[in-house]
């Protein structure tokens, strides 16, 4: 038996380079298959960086759908299915829009994969391959085999685990709808053994908010520091307040934290269902704080929310520039489906688009909804220009001498340049990027 592996891209200009930053590695892929008995051949395509051999012989084809991958994963699947083979579709996405999912799959995957895949396996090998399969989102974690990278072109960045979910309820995300607000850690030892597994000193913590569970945060980075290695993540503000959990972030080896500051205006936090951002204290103060420990930050802001206009754009980008956040990314609202946002939007009849996400209209940086104060084209095209304002070289250069006052070593110190030059290039590479179409492919 022979299961491919295929992860598939956003979509990709004809004759263009993949965009650099989205090649890390796949850690699902690496997850299932470690899932996979060692006696099963085993294939991978990274649609990002490769062409998909559609020819390939297989006898299961196993994808894995985010809302953004959706159409092009189910163009991929269709092709395969065409030659009678076998495909079930996974991921976020393919969880929270099964029933469209079965229209291009044999058998979707609801929840994470570890208490079933070995169960699908089985049932195809049998012949009796069942239409869906729920996972349990609380399952247990398992060490990725990241033999499957081998030959793959990824950032020499490793995907670590480290807990799945969030405790907060942010009305306009996909991970708290699917997790219901509920946050489950990895055991601290089974992350210090990945860590050593993939030799590896430059970690990504691909967890949603790493300080979801300050106790455990604290025991988890207490566990880490002695294996030196430089390392980021995703965390809130919340951070910010607490001494002890940035002392040990620092120590750790922390080098960068995304926070999603999304709006600095009250009125659209309150509208996100993000009021405990208010709570915390006064935003450049906070921001003080976790840079005085020597963390640089990773801010990101989302628009199109009733009380965002062309001011709130520029009050944004002179604060973001101010703070000299080491990267900064300013998007539009994505109206995800099963999020109570896009219900709300359904609701008031402001989706432009209901399924966007299989529109061979849209491209990357379109909006799919009606804003109340300004228009979807006007939201998108201010998104870019913001991102062109914060990596104007005048704010680069700015920024990066600021970062001196936090101590970087030289090679964090390197990477800020070199990294905020290749955002530069990538602003005008993503937008209208083509949804569901890779236009370097080989047609049938």
């Amino acid at each position: 038996m022979k299961i491919v592996f295929i992860l598939p891209s956003i979509g990709k200009k004809k004759n263009e380079r993949c965009i650099g930053t989205w090649k890390m590695e796949p850690l699902t892929i690496a997850v299932l298959k470690a899932l996979t008995p060692a006696e099963i051949e085993t294939e991978f395509y990274d649609d990002r960086i490769e062409l998909i051999d559609f020819n390939v012989d297989a006898d299961l084809i196993a994808l894995t759908s985010e809302t953004y991958s959706a159409r092009r994963c189910y163009r991929i699947a269709d092709r395969f299915r065409e030659r009678g083979i076998k495909v079930v579709i996974g991921g976020y996405h393919a969880a929270l829009m099964p029933d469209e999912t079965l229209l291009h799959a044999d058998a979707v995957v609801m929840g994470n994969a570890e208490s079933i895949w070995a169960g699908i396996i089985e049932d195809h090998k049998n012949g009796r391959l069942k239409k869906l399969y729920v996972g349990k989102n609380d399952a247990f974690f398992v060490q990725p085999d990241r033999s499957i990278y081998k030959g793959k072109k990824c950032i020499p960045l490793t995907l670590v685990e480290t807990g799945r979910g969030c405790v907060f309820s942010c009305d306009f995300c996909s991970i708290s709808s699917f997790y219901k607000k509920t946050y489950h850690p990895r055991p601290v030892n089974e992350v210090v053994e990945d860590i050593k597994k993939s030799g590896k000193r430059f970690i990504y913590f691909v967890d949603d908010n790493i300080v979801s569970n300050p106790a455990y945060a604290i025991e988890l980075f207490k566990a880490i520091t002695p294996l030196k290695i430089y390392w980021s993540s995703q965390g809130s503000l919340t951070m910010a307040n607490d001494p002890e959990m940035l002392y040990w972030m620092k120590k750790s080896g922390c080098q960068l934290i995304l926070i999603g500051f999304e709006s600095l205006d009250r009125d659209n936090i309150r509208q996100m269902n993000k009021e405990w951002l208010l709570k915390l204290g006064n935003v450049e103060s906070l921001v003080g704080k976790i840079h005085k420990a020597g963390i640089n930050i990773y801010a990101t802001f989302l628009f199109g929310f009733d009380h965002d206009n062309p001011e709130v754009f520029q009050r944004t980008l002179d604060f973001a520039i101010r703070q000299k956040f080491y990267f900064a990314a300013f998007n539009h609202l994505l109206t995800f489906p099963g999020t109570p946002l896009y219900e709300q939007f359904i609701k008031d009849n402001l989706i432009l688009e209901d399924l966007w996400w299989l529109s061979g209209e849209y491209h990357y940086g379109d909006l799919a909804f009606r804003p109340k104060m300004m228009t979807a084209t006007e939201i998108s095209n201010m998104c870019a220009k913001s991102r062109r304002d914060f990596y104007r070289i005048g704010s680069i250069v700015k920024r990066g001498l600021a970062l001196l006052s936090r101590k970087p070593s030289l090679l964090i110190f390197l990477i800020f340049w070199i990294q905020n030059f290749n955002l530069r290039k990538e602003v005008d590479e993503k937008m209208r990027l083509p949804l569901g179409e890779n236009l370097d492919e080989l047609p049938k």
